[in-house]
């Protein structure tokens, strides 16, 4: 239950995201459309994190706000019709960001659930590295893919693109549960 509770605070950080990859559509309104609901989606789901500071929440709020006023108001057709490769870069960037920093987006979530003498665990730190480490190449190689697509527009329908973009997400939340298990499974406190 505490798995499934985890899992559920994990994917509402990334609400806004997929919220934004489901409503954004083809069309520059559905574009227009998906940046306001993922705006509001950012506030809405993850206010208690942005008021603890949370380095994934503050960027996916900067990155919808900027949308909005680049895609809404200014109507910058070079953002909408890159929007797979901006939203994507930008999301593996803010990740590693992170991991660069030392701080990596993981480690914020398991430290809200964890007792306060286990958040400098050095295996713990590691773990979340780790992790955060995956989902930034997962999201690395979206962006790429997404750059492809914008090279070889014909190629492949959409409905590929946004199946591999959902499991890259899908992917990626899979290995973070069972990675978290794992080492759960592993952990054996000093005393």
């Amino acid at each position: 239950m505490k798995e499934l509770k985890e899992l559920v605070k994990f994917l509402l950080g990334f609400m806004p995201w997929l919220l934004f990859l489901f409503l954004s559509g083809s069309t520059l309104a559905s574009l227009e459309r998906s940046i306001i609901v993922s705006l509001l989606a950012s506030v809405i789901f993850n206010f208690g994190e942005l008021r603890k500071g949370f380095i994934l929440q503050w960027g996916t709020l900067l990155f919808f706000s900027v949308c909005a006023i680049a895609v809404n108001f200014s109507h910058s057709m070079f953002v909408a019709k890159n929007m797979g490769i901006i939203s994507n870069g930008f999301l593996a960037g803010v990740i590693w960001g992170t991991i660069f920093i030392g701080k990596p987006f993981t480690l914020q979530y398991a430290m809200a659930d964890l007792p306060k003498e286990r958040w400098c665990d050095p295996a713990l730190i590691q773990s979340c590295r780790f992790i955060a480490i995956i989902w930034a190449v997962l999201l690395t190689l979206s962006a790429l893919i997404a750059y492809f697509r914008v090279l070889n527009p014909t190629l492949c329908p959409d409905w590929v693109y946004f199946v591999i973009s959902m499991g890259v997400m899908l992917g990626g939340t899979i290995f973070t549960s069972l990675y978290k298990k794992y080492k759960r499974s592993q952990y054996r406190p000093t005393e």
